[in-house]
C-alpha cells in the first residue's frame, strides 16, 4: 500500500470522524451519523473493499474514543464497507456501491447488532430494534456518497485517484 493510498485514507477517516461529530439527526431510538456511510461508498469506489473496511474500523476506533460514537459502529461501518466495496468491484456501478451500504448497514449489520448488543453491552431487543436506526442512516448516507462519488468521477481529480 503505497503513501499516497494510506494519506488518502487518512483523509477520509478524518472527514468521517469530524462529521460525524457536526452532522447527524435523530433517527427513531438512534441518531442517525450520514457521513460514515458517504464516506463508506466514496472509499468503496476509489479504494476498493479492503481499505474500506479499514477506514470504517480506524473511524470507529476514534469515534468510540471521542464519545461521538458507539460499539454498533463496528459491525455497521465494516459490513456496509465491505459489501459496497465488493459490489463496486463486481460493477464498476457507484449506485452498486451505495446498494451495498444499504443492505450492508441497514439490513445486515442491523440484524448482527441484536446479538453483538446482547453480548457486549448485555441488551435484550427484538430482532428488528435496530434496523429503522441503521436503515435511515444507512439510506441517507448512501444516498449523498454516490451523488460525491459519481460528481468525483466526473472530474479531473476525482480520476486520477
Amino acid at each position: 500500500m503505497g503513501t499516497r493510498k494510506i494519506a488518502i485514507m487518512a483523509l477520509l477517516v478524518a472527514i468521517a470522524v469530524a462529521g460525524s461529530a457536526f452532522v447527524s439527526f435523530p433517527a427513531g431510538i438512534a441518531r442517525a451519523y450520514p457521513i460514515q456511510h458517504a464516506v463508506n461508498v466514496a472509499s468503496a469506489v476509489f479504494l476498493g473493499p479492503v481499505p474500506a473496511i479499514m477506514i470504517a474500523f480506524v473511524t470507529a476506533i476514534i469515534r468510540i474514543l471521542t464519545g461521538t460514537g458507539s460499539l454498533l459502529a463496528f459491525p455497521g461501518g465494516m459490513i456496509g464497507a465491505a459489501l459496497a466495496g465488493i459490489l463496486f468491484q463486481r460493477t464498476g456501478r457507484v449506485w452498486s456501491a451505495a446498494l451495498g451500504e444499504m443492505i450492508g448497514t441497514g439490513i445486515i449489520a442491523s440484524l448482527l447488532a441484536v446479538p453483538y448488543a446482547a453480548i457486549l453491552i448485555g441488551s435484550s431487543v427484538g430482532a428488528f430494534f435496530f434496523l429503522p436506526p441503521f436503515l435511515v442512516s444507512s439510506v441517507s448516507g448512501a444516498i449523498i456518497g454516490a451523488i460525491l462519488a459519481t460528481r468525483m468521477l466526473h472530474h479531473p481529480i476525482g480520476r486520477r485517484l
